[in-house]
């Protein structure tokens, strides 16, 4: 029981953490997250984070919510997730709250707007640290290659939505699979 317990407080305060002191969203606390599940309090293996955090990408709603049901469920069954799920959206929505009441009585240029834009310039580390992490973990070969430049630049030069593209990709991962599988049994006869 008192292992559970601990369980459950550092799923809770590995969420919380990241929701708390995480700016730019889901995307720049995954390598926060990481390095907190996996490497300081243990809970599960690298290839299985990375496997949770691609997926918690994948599925519409926030990243950050998914991810930690993903990692909590894995861990704490549905308490953990419950748990973890409070913990990387509690911070949010009370900060959220504060934010929109003294939004009316910060200054909106000097110093106060050059804090936030050093903000943002350090969220983008964050995205880019996560993209590359993210990158190495899914990308194995040249069709990957392929696939996530042509994934990019859909999303970057052309009106497609990111929903159709990531549909997209899961077809064209599907019919490749299909067809690499298809090719290796001919081989194997």
């Amino acid at each position: 029981m008192k292992t559970s317990l601990k369980t459950y407080w550092a799923l809770f305060t590995i969420f919380f953490k990241a929701g708390t002191f995480t700016f730019a969203g889901g995307l720049a606390m995954l390598p926060v997250i990481q390095r907190d599940v996996v490497d300081k309090y243990q809970l599960m293996s690298k290839e299985d984070f990375l496997e949770y955090a691609t997926l918690s990408q994948t599925l519409p709603g926030v990243i950050a919510l998914n991810c930690a049901s993903f990692v909590g469920r894995q861990v704490g069954g549905t308490i953990g997730m419950l748990v973890a799920g409070l913990g990387a959206t509690i911070s949010a929505f009370i900060l959220m709250i504060l934010a929109t009441i003294l939004l009316q009585f910060i200054p909106q240029d000097g110093p106060v707007a050059g804090a936030f834009q050093g903000i943002r310039i350090a969220s983008s580390a964050f995205i880019l640290s996560a993209a590359f992490t993210l990158g190495k973990h899914n990308i194995k070969n040249f069709f990957g290659v392929f696939l996530m430049l042509a994934a990019f630049l859909f999303v970057m030069f052309t009106n497609i939505s990111a929903p159709i593209v990531v549909l997209a990709a899961g077809a064209a991962g599907y019919i490749y699979h299909r067809l690499k599988t298809t090719r290796d049994q001919k081989e194997k006869r």
